[in-house]
């Protein structure tokens, strides 16, 4: 493989560490089973209300027209536990180690050309074309990816494990002041909902960007921590070594 992209004027350039790479494919696993559990939970109540209580015969915050089903619950509880629990796990060594290796502050705090008004609508518009990021992109994550990334670890992430916890008697019976937080068991779920709503639009938007960024690259970069570039002694390297 090396040899051919020699002969077409490429080299395999470092993009992903192998601690990137790992907790990106558990995670990846891990809301896949997430998102299959939670919906089968949801089944047996697809009504969301706010407040403490709630039942399939009360007035409703938001119905959705979803049948009712509780034969799925069981199982759903066990692998939805389960997969919460990697998931989260799995995302606090991420942060520790991405945080002692300065890779947060480097690979996802945008810079500062990247936040001009015109960079960022450049950017949305070579998305849009599915286009990508252009040069730039090859060394880079590029705006709208760092900044769906850090809503995600910073706010979306929390909220989803905080109210996720609110549903468990046992954790709410030693903290509750996470009743006061989220205004409610039945709030809480809700707030559960919506989270992983917005989740699954985020990755939604993470799989547009990889189609605007050059799919079989970028999944090369995840799989095998190296990609190919067009050799250019100007370019700067993607390599980060933590």
């Amino acid at each position: 493989m090396t040899n051919a992209m020699t002969a077409r004027g490429e080299s395999a350039v470092p993009r992903h560490p192998l601690w990137v790479r790992l907790t990106h494919w558990v995670n990846t696993g891990a809301f896949l089973a997430l998102l299959v559990s939670g919906f089968a939970i949801l089944l047996a109540l697809p009504r969301l209300f706010w407040g403490e209580t709630g039942a399939n015969d009360a007035s409703a915050w938001i119905v959705l027209p979803l049948p009712v089903n509780l034969e799925q619950t069981g199982w759903g509880r066990n692998l939805h536990f389960l997969a919460a629990w990697i998931f989260v796990l799995n995302g606090a060594l991420y942060g520790l180690v991405a945080l002692a290796s300065g890779h947060f502050l480097r690979r996802l705090t945008p810079e500062r050309d990247q936040l001009h008004p015109r960079h960022i609508a450049a950017d949305i518009r070579a998305h849009l074309r599915l286009t990508g990021s252009g040069a730039t992109g090859a060394h880079r994550y590029n705006v709208l990816q760092k900044l769906a990334y850090l809503v995600v670890i910073l706010v979306l992430a929390p909220v989803m494990l905080l109210s996720g916890l609110t549903m468990s008697p046992g954790v709410t019976a030693a903290y509750p002041e996470l009743f006061t937080l989220f205004g409610g068991r039945q709030s809480a779920r809700t707030i559960h909902f919506l989270s992983a709503v917005l989740f699954v639009g985020f990755l939604l938007i993470h799989v547009w960007q990889v189609l605007a960024n050059g799919p079989l690259d970028l999944m090369r970069g995840m799989i095998t921590g190296r990609s190919a570039r067009p050799k250019s002694p100007s370019a700067p390297s993607e390599e980060d070594p933590r």
